[in-house]
């Protein structure tokens, strides 16, 4: 049986009270979710010794949160990714959208910095956001729903539902960065990865969609097979050199809608395992190539995380799909429902 433990996180420059919402399970895994922007704040699970240890990056603080720039843990959204030049067309409509500070995209959105109205339901935490028309230039008054409810064993379910009162584009997510090391400033190259994934889309030089489909064979993107991050994210690939390492759309293998898995994470230093599914038809694999930039430089207990000190498996649709008509659909109409189910689940090995 899981608990929901409930204290007070800070407020906001806005005068906005924060609550952190911890679930323990049985485990001894536990979760400590905010409702400022739904973030994970903190996630233990015991390495091989039994030792209990914290797998993703954050901050302390909710100032640090107002401040940072990494989405540490949040739902990010309306549309995680990017969009191509900050604009879009949608039934004869043209929508504009603010974009990124470095680079001409718009880039996940305002999600992670909403309060998030919150309830507890039996065993799992709920979370709801009303994203207003025109927020951030999307049309439509989105409902968001985010549950979180720890399973059987050691895992996190994140489950989503929205609807909306006018047709949009959404593209949902969560932004944890993983480490399976623990909370000690090392980086995740020694990870080992597997995923279930045969294509990647590609990059331009402006880090839009040119909305090829590669695969995988041949490439440092092969993890069809287990390699460490570090064995080829400097490689000589023109893909990697874009991003300075892994920041990638990986296409899942298998039927869109349903669970399927995305693959898995160890580290030999802990001992401990990660098992990732998801219903989405992709990932963005990203491993941390600018978090050492962050304007907050340190994390939680006073780390200073470097570059690549965690990775993200962000469970998604593919970015710019509202640009390539054969992408899977991102479209959302009054009379759908937006879905989601993802899970992480962790173990140990000797």
């Amino acid at each position: 049986m899981a608990a929901i433990h409930t204290r007070e996180f800070g407020r906001t420059t806005k005068g906005e009270k924060v609550t952190a919402f911890e679930l323990r399970g049985d485990s001894g895994m536990s979760v400590r979710i905010l409702d400022y922007g739904g973030t994970v704040q903190r996630l233990i699970v015991p390495d091989r010794k039994g030792t209990p240890t914290d797998v993703v990056l954050g901050y302390d603080d909710i100032a640090s949160y107002e401040k940072g720039n990494s989405c540490y843990g949040a739902i990010v959204g309306r549309y995680a990714n990017r969009i191509r030049a900050g604009g879009f067309f949608l039934d004869g409509k043209e929508y504009w959208l603010p974009m990124s500070s470095d680079e001409p995209n718009h880039l996940h959105g305002v999600f992670h910095r909403k309060v998030f109205e919150a309830a507890i339901d039996g065993e799992a935490l709920v979370l709801r956001y009303l994203s207003p028309d025109q927020e951030d230039g999307f049309p439509g008054n989105l409902s968001l729903e985010v549950r979180y409810r720890l399973g059987e064993g050691s895992s996190l379910e994140i489950t989503y539902a929205a609807v909306t009162d006018a047709p949009t584009v959404l593209n949902l997510t969560n932004h944890s960065y993983f480490n399976l090391n623990g909370q000690d400033g090392s980086t995740v190259l020694d990870h080992k990865i597997r995923l279930n994934s045969s294509n990647f889309t590609e990059y331009s030089k402006t880090l839009s969609q040119t909305g090829k489909i590669i695969p995988v064979e041949n490439t440092p993107f092969d993890f069809r097979e287990e390699h460490t991050i570090g064995e080829r994210c400097n490689a000589e690939y023109e893909q990697l050199k874009l991003c300075t390492g892994y920041d990638h759309n990986m296409i899942l293998d298998g039927a869109d809608g349903k669970m399927k898995p995305i693959g898995t994470a160890k580290s030999d230093k802990s001992g401990i395992c990660l098992e990732a599914f998801t219903t989405e038809p992709a990932i963005q694999f990203y491993c941390a190539n600018f978090i050492h930039c962050d304007p907050v430089p340190y994390g939680k207990n006073g780390v200073r995380y470097p570059r690549n000190g965690g990775f993200c498996m962000e469970a998604q649709h593919y970015p710019d799909s509202v640009h390539h008509w054969y992408f899977p659909r991102t479209i959302l109409r009054p009379d759908e429902t937006y879905r989601q189910t993802t899970e992480y689940r962790f173990g140990t090995f000797i």
